[in-house]
């Protein structure tokens, strides 16, 4: 397997990029969830010029149709934080997953004792390919109507409507730790049965496969397309882009971004909301004119 670790430096400044890829929300999108005019422009003109872009999300695959239309060519996208590769090239409701990199139930079930032991007061939801189920006191946060209602032990046992169907990721909310307290809790009490992150400005902690993250599916997408890492230009803004960020040649922090992604980039553009990403993307292009 490619590694999703940082490889020692090299003149990546001077290699020419061959794909960015970039995160969604408090990155290349704007606060209200719009791809601005100057964005559009900037990634058709990237894909102009040889440079392939790819979205690099922690949304599922529903929630992809506001990028849709900007895939071009290839037509896939990275999403649940690396545990799916999606060809969105259907349209809103047909994509297609290309690639799956499910967390196993019972590495899921462990997580939730084992978070429930350390974090009293926790509750969750479970992300699969096609469904979304919470138990009943996990909060509105994502603006859609579950499939079921049940504890998570009842929602990834064996008897469950949708046993058969791989489990993405699951979520973890707790409605009093600070959201930083709570992701290094979460990791010591976890371990390695699990890789754990979170992208939201609450305690809500996003819980995938071990191993699994936006590096790790990025660094196997690019091995399949004989890209290096020092030929990715990455984007980002919350901790669970800063494993992509280390890993990529190069790499910028949003002027919105959390601290810890401020440290891992190794340069840093404007907010999202001024079109951060598009302003280096311009550089780009016309560095190869």
């Amino acid at each position: 397997m490619t590694s999703a670790t940082r490889q020692p430096d090299t003149a990546a400044e001077t290699l020419p990029p061959r794909l960015i890829a970039t995160d969604l929300d408090g990155t290349l999108l704007r606060d209200d969830k719009s791809v601005s005019p100057r964005t559009v422009a900037a990634l058709a003109a990237a894909e102009e010029a040889g440079i392939e872009v790819f979205f690099v999300t922690g949304r599922p695959a529903r929630w992809m149709d506001v990028v849709s239309d900007h895939v071009h060519g290839h037509g896939l996208a990275i999403c649940g934080n690396g545990a799916a590769v999606v060809d969105l090239h259907g349209g809103p409701g047909a994509h297609k997953f290309v690639k799956v990199r499910e967390l196993e139930r019972e590495n899921a079930l462990d997580a939730v004792r084992l978070l429930r032991d350390a974090a009293p007061g926790t509750v969750y939801a479970v992300e699969q390919t096609y469904g979304f189920y919470q138990e009943p006191a996990y909060p509105k946060l994502h603006m859609e109507i579950p499939d079921s209602l049940a504890p998570a032990e009842t929602l990834l046992g064996p008897d469950h409507q949708a046993a058969a169907e791989p489990v993405l990721k699951i979520l973890a909310y707790h409605p009093e730790i600070d959201p930083d307290a709570f992701l290094t809790l979460a990791r010591l009490a976890i371990g390695d049965r699990a890789d754990v992150t979170r992208s939201s400005p609450s305690a809500l902690l996003e819980i995938s496969g071990p191993g699994v993250s936006k590096a790790s599916t990025l660094a196997l997408c690019c091995a399949e397309r004989g890209i290096s890492h020092e030929e990715v230009v990455a984007f980002g803004d919350m901790p669970n882009d800063v494993e992509m960020l280390t890993w990529a040649g190069r790499s910028y922090a949003m002027g919105n971004a959390h601290p810890d992604v401020i440290a891992a980039a190794s340069g840093r553009t404007v907010a999202n909301n001024e079109d951060g990403v598009a302003v280096v993307i311009e550089q780009l292009v016309a560095e190869r004119v």
